[in-house]
């Protein structure tokens, strides 16, 4: 039986970027506006955080924000993040505080998903960090420029894993490489209704699932290992009868339930 009570998806940014950011060769010269979302999930055992968002400094100091997010690297410039958009504000609109996180898991670490993680710390925040191994070994090692180390090194331990496994019942780490070299996603099994496929980066549009075309930035070039976990996603939700939730979708977030209701 699951332990799952409550889902919150939580809008922490928005970016404007041409559309072969998100969908391999297919959009050039199209601008879409993606949304960059977070998810707090409520367990009998506690409150687990996929993802976290931007450091919003980086975003809104300008002296940092050209240093992090310069032309050459950022063609289409850093996110648009507000001040109520950060995760301690939706925390403390519910009457939380990033004390009331036990697990925070980062399905990758980009700095639009792994940004957060320094100011929840600052706020209190002691929970574990998951992060694959894999996945740490590539953002480290300097050849991802979408990842910022000091994004999620210095803030405290990670808790680093290798592979699938349960974070609860009702709540397990799906292995889904190629856009990012450890990649996971997330099963959650809702108390009520289908249970909800987090993809995270693994599609970014419903084009992504429905057409099973890879994200335009895959680790290494690994397109076709991207392809590979989109219809690994596809199957489970088929067999399991489940809902599959790309993550930078406007269409698709704008029909889920708007903070501060939730899914369940």
């Amino acid at each position: 039986m699951t332990t799952v009570k409550k889902m919150w998806p939580l809008l922490t940014a928005t970016h404007r970027y041409d559309k072969t950011i998100s969908t391999h060769g297919r959009g050039a010269g199209e601008m879409i506006d993606a949304p960059i979302l977070a998810y707090l999930i409520e367990t009998a055992n506690g409150r687990i955080l996929y993802d976290v968002g931007c450091d919003y400094s980086k975003i809104n100091d300008p002296a940092l924000c050209a240093k992090y997010y310069d032309a050459g690297t950022f063609a289409y410039g850093a996110p648009v993040m507000e001040e109520s958009q950060r995760i301690p504000a939706y925390l403390k609109r519910l009457g939380l505080q990033a004390a009331d996180i036990d697990v925070v898991f980062v399905g990758h670490l980009h700095f639009d998903h792994a940004g957060g993680l320094g100011e929840l710390a600052r706020c209190g925040c002691g929970a574990e960090v998951h992060v694959q191994k894999d996945e740490l070994d590539a953002a480290t090692s300097g050849q991802d420029a979408a990842c910022f180390q000091d994004d999620f090194i210095g803030h405290g331990p990670l808790h680093v894993v290798e592979g699938e496994y349960d974070l609860c019942d009702g709540v397990r780490a799906i292995s889904t490489p190629g856009h990012t070299a450890g990649h996971m996603s997330m099963w959650i099994e809702l108390p009520k209704g289908a249970p909800v496929l987090l993809a995270g980066d693994a599609a970014d549009l419903m084009e992504n699932i429905d057409d099973e075309v890879a994200p335009g930035g895959c680790w290494q070039g690994q397109y076709a290992r991207a392809i590979d976990s989109i219809r690994k996603l596809k199957r489970i939700a088929q067999d399991e009868k489940a809902q599959l939730w790309p993550n930078h979708d406007f269409a698709f977030y704008r029909g889920l339930a708007a903070f501060p209701a939730w899914q369940e």
